[in-house]
């Protein structure tokens, strides 16, 4: 890919910083709201908008060491290994959600607040839907990271749709409580299998294969 000024490669530090600022901002806000609400659909969210903060900050990092030297045989490996590293912590926070939500179904879920959880899930939908507008939609063919970061942030979209969903009905009802942790496993469902997905791509381009993003 060129690396001349104007192209996506050269503007990839910048969009990266964007979204990462976007999420950072969102992180207070969900947490907050899934103590007070008592939602472990939100907290879910924050865990994962966390962990693709840590993810986006390390791939600042290594954006700028690979464009250091963008013709180096090795030049993509630290996106890889960036990219890797978001694999992992997106499969953490799976599996701490999950393991969540289960006891809370197991359980009984506890009274939820439905309402501060629609009007968040309705914020951080329109924050995912932006960052997604500023990487661009054709950011999923410039390198793994970038495409990593793409899906993130579509899935966290999705995510917090099914989350604004089940805090709207909760809300209207006033019960059907057991949304919150069966929306948890779905949202953990979305989370894990990007993660798992991305994992083996970023196992294979570090092994030097040659991923067609593309066809992906």
């Amino acid at each position: 890919m060129s690396t001349v000024t104007g192209t996506p490669r050269f503007s990839q530090s910048r969009r990266l910083a964007i979204v990462l600022v976007l999420n950072i901002a969102l992180i207070g806000g969900l947490v907050t709201v899934g103590i007070t609400a008592r939602s472990v659909g939100v907290l879910a969210a924050a865990g994962d908008t966390l962990a693709d903060s840590v993810a986006l900050a390390l791939g600042l990092i290594a954006v700028g060491l690979r464009d250091r030297n963008v013709d180096h045989p090795g030049a993509n490996k630290p996106v890889a290994i960036v990219a890797l590293i978001n694999a992992m912590i997106l499969i953490a926070v799976t599996i701490g959600v999950v393991s969540e939500a289960i006891g809370r179904l197991r359980e009984g879920s506890p009274a939820v607040l439905g309402l501060p959880m629609a009007i968040v899930s309705l914020i951080t939908l329109a924050v995912m839907i932006t960052g997604a507008f500023v990487l661009g939609f054709s950011a999923h063919r410039e390198d793994i990271h970038m495409k990593s970061v793409l899906i993130d942030t579509l899935a966290d979209a999705v995510a917090a749709a099914g989350v604004l969903v089940a805090g709207t009905i909760i809300w209207l009802t006033g019960g059907l409580y057991w949304l919150d942790p069966v929306i948890a496993l779905v949202l953990a469902a979305v989370i894990g299998y990007a993660g798992i997905r991305l994992a083996i791509q970023a196992i294979a381009a570090l092994r030097g294969a040659d991923i067609d993003f593309d066809n992906d």
